[in-house]
């Protein structure tokens, strides 16, 4: 019986066979990215969502209703009841709702819209009654805006709508029935044409009502809205407004629409929501909440480690701000949310007296100049506040007047003819003392006694002259010696029809508007030399 070969002299036959080429680890890199850890797991400068390997579906709920936040625009409005300077916007009803824009009309001076606006630079504002010049209410009073969706509501399915709804204060702008409306047909925007006194588009015919929602909110508010809609028929246009009772307000009341996203409610699941103001302490976000989705946030691409839940626990600064979900088969990752936390910009104008004090901020002003301050607003955001402080009788404010020699300029109880500089003590609506230095002038204006029409380009026209652009207008009427008028207009160059006046003197009547804005006149002779 053979030998059983040793296992050493087992490895070397083998060896002699074959050539085996053993290599030790030398590092300990992981060759893929991990995406819910805030690290650079494969070191390729890449982290979490901002690498490939993370990709996955990004769902965006797209509204049905064309250009949701006023921001695509014909023609940037300048006044009140311009909806139709907003792309694919209608004005539904004929009391007209506002278009509200950074880029003009900034809305009214009694209703001052809640900043910042909730999406972008444009709002929608509108009224659910008013009173009239005469303190009679306008009952029916209701105005709508309107639009053809970007493809319909189909009957039997389920739809939000989501909006943010804007409150001036709590007497302005009272709780709401807010209320959504439809029709089959784009053919029936606008309705009610000609009649203000319709009200709701269902006291007309081919509406019908989808849902309505009562809504509060306090002072310079912006609310979130949510409503469900199940139409009964297909829906291709809509318009939003308030209910249709008529409403009996002591005062003028008025609102505002912004951001109004229509979409298949299955969409929202990844709709990331804000909840409180902006400036707010407790301000977050949050998604809708699932039971079967596991959740991660990440800032600007990078994992919140710990945040696995629908609700942000707190806001991490500014940023970008998305979460992922999955479902144990596929991930879908929400759109960008960018947060970049408000701060307003005010100039104040403030006078006071030599002896009083201002408080701003932390410190006590009685110095006049320019001051700088970052303060607090009502909703907590920084507001950087430049402060312009006047105080009465620690400067003169000087005052420019110009006359013509004769006249008197009057201010209060003092009256002034002569040249030169006068210094005044005025009482102030405030009840201290105010220096004025009044510096007073002549105009400076020359009207010739004779001139030459001759053609050598010297004195060749009869005119007024002033230098500093003082005269914004003048126009003379000639009259000859016989008190017949020759000639009326700013300059006469000694013709009468085309044809050339005798030598000889002429009666002028001069009426000039300086820039003052005050028309005076003159009158006197001239002589014209052949």
């Amino acid at each position: 019986m053979a030998t059983p070969l040793s296992i050493l002299s087992w490895l070397l036959l083998l060896l002699s066979d074959q050539t085996w080429i053993i290599e030790a680890p030398t590092t300990n890199k992981v060759m893929f990215e991990i995406c819910d850890n805030a690290l650079d797991d494969d070191q390729d400068g890449l982290i979490d969502l901002n690498d490939p390997e993370c990709a996955c579906e990004i769902l965006e709920p797209v509204s049905l209703i064309p250009n949701p936040s006023f921001e695509d625009l014909k023609c940037c409005p300048d006044n009140r009841s311009q909806l139709n300077c907003a792309e694919a916007w209608i004005q539904a009803s004929d009391p007209t709702t506002d278009l509200i824009h950074n880029c003009g009309w900034g809305g009214w001076d009694e209703f001052p819209p809640p900043r910042p606006f909730p999406d972008g630079d444009g709002i929608m504002g509108f009224r659910d009654g008013r009173i009239r010049g005469n303190n009679a209410p306008d009952l029916n009073w209701k105005e709508y805006a309107g639009a053809c969706l970007l493809s319909p509501l189909k009957a039997g399915n389920i739809y939000r709508f989501e909006f943010d709804l804007g409150f001036v204060s709590r007497t302005q702008s009272p709780p709401i029935n807010i209320t959504f409306f439809g029709t089959t047909d784009c053919a029936n925007l606008p309705f009610g044409e000609r009649n203000e006194d319709l009200g709701c588009p269902t006291n007309g015919p081919n509406w019908v009502r989808l849902a309505s929602k009562l809504v509060s909110g306090s002072f310079s508010s912006w609310e979130k809205v949510l409503l469900e809609v199940e139409p009964q028929e297909d829906i291709y246009a809509i318009a939003i407004g308030p209910d249709c009772p008529p409403v009996n307000n002591p005062v003028s009341t008025y609102y505002f629409f912004d951001n109004l996203l229509l979409a298949d409610f299955r969409v929202f699941e990844l709709k990331i929501r804000s909840i409180n103001h902006p400036c707010a302490n407790d301000f977050t976000l949050e998604v809708g909440d699932n039971q079967q989705y596991t959740y991660q946030w990440y800032k600007d691409g990078i994992a919140l480690v710990g945040e696995t839940s629908a609700l942000l626990s707190q806001i991490y600064g500014d940023g970008d701000y998305q979460v992922r979900i999955e479902d144990g088969e596929s991930c879908r990752l929400s759109t960008t949310y960018q947060y970049q936390e408000p701060f307003i910009t005010q100039t104040a104008n403030v006078t006071i007296c030599q002896e009083d004090f201002l408080p701003f901020g932390d410190r006590l002003l009685n110095e006049p100049g320019t001051y700088l301050d970052t303060l607090k607003s009502v909703e907590n955001c920084d507001s950087i506040v430049s402060l312009n402080l006047k105080v009465l009788g620690a400067l003169a404010d000087t005052v420019q007047v110009q006359i013509f020699e004769g006249e008197t300029y009057h201010i209060d109880r003092f009256r002034f003819r002569r040249e030169g500089d006068h210094l005044i003590t005025l009482d102030s609506d405030l009840g201290c003392d105010s220096l004025v230095l009044i510096q007073l002038e002549y105009f400076p204006i020359f009207i010739p006694s004779a001139f030459s029409p001759d053609g050598d380009g010297v004195n060749d026209r009869f005119s007024v002259f002033s230098e500093n652009g003082w005269i914004e207008s003048a126009d003379f009427i000639i009259y000859d010696r016989w008190g017949a008028k020759v000639y009326e207009g700013p300059a006469w160059d000694g013709q009468m029809n085309g044809e050339p006046l005798r030598p000889g003197v002429f009666v002028y009547v001069l009426n000039v508007t300086m820039n003052d804005g005050i028309t005076r006149q003159f009158s006197g002779s001239v002589t014209l030399v052949r």
